[in-house]
Formats: C-alpha cells, sequence, structure tokens
C-alpha cells in the first residue's frame, strides 16, 4: 500500500464510528404508559387523543399500542418473550400476550387501581402487584391473583411500589405509605426495614451494583441502602420538605443517578450520590417532573413533565430538547431488550 493510500485507510477508519453511530439500532424498545391525552382535554368531550401505551418507533417517535384505555399507570414485561407483558390500571393488572393485540384483565373486583406491577426476573411466572390496600400476587402468569400480605400492617400497608431483587428469586421490596417491606420468600411473609410517615413512592436498584438501593419518599427524603435493602440511610442534602417521586440509575454510567419531583423538578448526581445538581434550565418553568428515566444504550436522559410533554438531554440534563408527546402526563417508563431476529 502506497503512503497516500495508507492515510486514507486510516482516515476511513478513524471516521467510521462517527458515521455509523446514528445507524446503529437500539438494543432496547422504549415503552411509556399513562394518560396521554392532550392538556385541557374535557372529561365526556369527543377527541382523537390515544391513551395507555406507547411504544418508540425507528425514528424516535411514539407511536400507541393496543387498547385505548385512559389510566395505564406501570407496565412489567416477561424476560422470555417481550410480546407478554402486565400493566397496571384503574380496574386492575391486564395481560397481552401478544404485544398489544389482544388483553384480558386477570385480578377480581377486590384488586383494584394497582399502582405497581413487577415480573420476577428469576421466576417470571411469577408477577407483583402494588395495591392501595396491601400486595397482590400470581404465580400462574397473570391467571388467577391472590393476596400474600403477612408481616404487613393491618393499617397503613397502602402500597405505590413494588420492585424485585433481580439476583434472587422471590426477594421484593415493597414502598408503603408506613415504610419499606422485604420478603424474601415470594411474599409468604414481610418484615419492615423502614418505618416512614408518609409514602415510599419508588425504590430502584443500581444495574451496576446489586446491593445499592435508592428509595424517594413524600416527607423522608431520599434514602440509601449498601447491604441489599436491609438497612437504609437518609442521604444528606436532598431535602425533605416535599416529594420526591422517582428514581433513575444510568445502566451505561455507575456514577449517574437522576431524581424527579413535583417541587424540585431534575436533580442529578455524578458521583454516586454524595452530590447533586438541578438541571432544571431548559425545563419549563414550573418544576412538575412526574417521571425521569435513563436509556440503557445511550445515557439519554428523559424528563416526563407533567401536562407538558416529554424532554430529552443528551449531556444528562445540561441542556434540553423537547421530545414530543405534548400535554402528557406519563406515568411510568419502560425499556425491553429487542427480541432476536
Amino acid at each position: 500500500m502506497n503512503p497516500t493510500s495508507r492515510r486514507l485507510a486510516l482516515l476511513a477508519l478513524a471516521v467510521l464510528p462517527a458515521l455509523t453511530a446514528g445507524c446503529v439500532s437500539p438494543g432496547h424498545d422504549l415503552y411509556l404508559f399513562g394518560s396521554l391525552n392532550p392538556k385541557g382535554r374535557v372529561a365526556g368531550a369527543r377527541d382523537t387523543a390515544l391513551n395507555g401505551v406507547y411504544r418508540r418507533a425507528d425514528d424516535g417517535s411514539f407511536q400507541h399500542l393496543g387498547i385505548n384505555y385512559p389510566a395505564m399507570l406501570a407496565g412489567s414485561f416477561d424476560p422470555r418473550d417481550s410480546r407478554v407483558f402486565y400493566v397496571a390500571t384503574i380496574n386492575g393488572v391486564l395481560c397481552t400476550r401478544d404485544g398489544g393485540r389482544t388483553w384480558r384483565i386477570g385480578t377480581s373486583w377486590d384488586m383494584t387501581e394497582p399502582k405497581g406491577v413487577m415480573v420476577d426476573p428469576n421466576a417470571p411466572d411469577t408477577i407483583y402487584a402494588a395495591l392501595p390496600d396491601g400486595l397482590g400476587i400470581s404465580t400462574d402468569r397473570g391467571q388467577t391473583w391472590t393476596r400474600r400480605e403477612n408481616g404487613l400492617p393491618a393499617r397503613g400497608k397502602y402500597t405505590q411500589v413494588v420492585t424485585v431483587d433481580r439476583t434472587k428469586a422471590g426477594r421484593v421490596l415493597a414502598g408503603c405509605e408506613t415504610g419499606i417491606y422485604l420478603t424474601e420468600n415470594a411474599a409468604q411473609s414481610w418484615r419492615a426495614v423502614l418505618t416512614t410517615k408518609e409514602t415510599v413512592n419508588d425504590i430502584q436498584q443500581s444495574p451496576h451494583d446489586p446491593k445499592f438501593w435508592l428509595a424517594a419518599t413524600q416527607s423522608a427524603g431520599v434514602l440509601a441502602s449498601r447491604d441489599g435493602g436491609l438497612t437504609w440511610q437518609r442521604i444528606p442534602g436532598l431535602s425533605a420538605e416535599h416529594a420526591h417521586y422517582n428514581i433513575a440509575f444510568d445502566p451505561t454510567h455507575p456514577q449517574r443517578i437522576a431524581l424527579g419531583g413535583w417541587t424540585y423538578g431534575l436533580l442529578t448526581s455524578e458521583d454516586g450520590g454524595a452530590t447533586w445538581t438541578d438541571r432544571n434550565a431548559g425545563l419549563p418553568a414550573k418544576h412538575r417532573v412526574w417521571r425521569t428515566a435513563i436509556d440503557p444504550d445511550t445515557g439519554r436522559l428523559y424528563a416526563a413533565v407533567e401536562s407538558e410533554a416529554l424532554y430529552i438531554s443528551d449531556d444528562f440534563g445540561r441542556t434540553w430538547q423537547n421530545g414530543g408527546m405534548t400535554g402528557a402526563r406519563i406515568q411510568s417508563f419502560a425499556f425491553v431488550p429487542k427480541a432476536a431476529k
């Protein structure tokens, strides 16, 4: 190879990653759940708004999936088959086994208004539902449901969130109005590991360190556990005056964490939670970040601003752009590995 050809070859190798980076298909599908109708809608009025589940298309837009349902709060997918997933709705837990074309409700009249739902990744026939009056479980892929509340308080067992430990089947943490409860035997029994005066809004496990958990609360600030949820300590520097709603760990960066809240808006940490920075510049003036999430493929940060839109940031909150979904109230995000083709 002559010197000129060699230089051209080296140049091609240098620029090829940059040219192809935007062409690589993401490894995950992104699903949104919530009341995704435009703001200003009048109850009972005729309109064409579609609510329920949305999935990100290849061009980055979001396409409605399945039934038009006004109150879908959270979804969880079967790791064996992403066409099978469960959604917490105002009427109970809905299940689809064909990617959203058809749906079936599995819970009965005494299990309504679940706030969250989660499949056990190590025992995927088992699904947990966070209920306003306790906790429900199905061990047959959502066909039938029972209550397993031994150890939960007789009063104060309103459950906002249920999170399964990805490292061990049957190990689950539930965020209730009186604290965090832990089961290590698939909800046969529960014990309190943290007591609070108001609701625990979110519990998340680090994708990098399974012993590291964070909990966002209504009035006790944000708490951290470094021993798998057995003990908890409040994170200094984060106010407890108002509610923190949800937590997002960055799967692409072990030190990055985001917090969403109604009053505080969007806060981020890039040192594992030691310090926090306000990242509201570029978002709507009212700090109403209902939910936040981080893309496991790219590290893109999402902020669902209540009744405004979905905002996206590719520099971890330093700048923002409108990502669409005008007027939406996005209740939750789910990133699901794409099926192999």
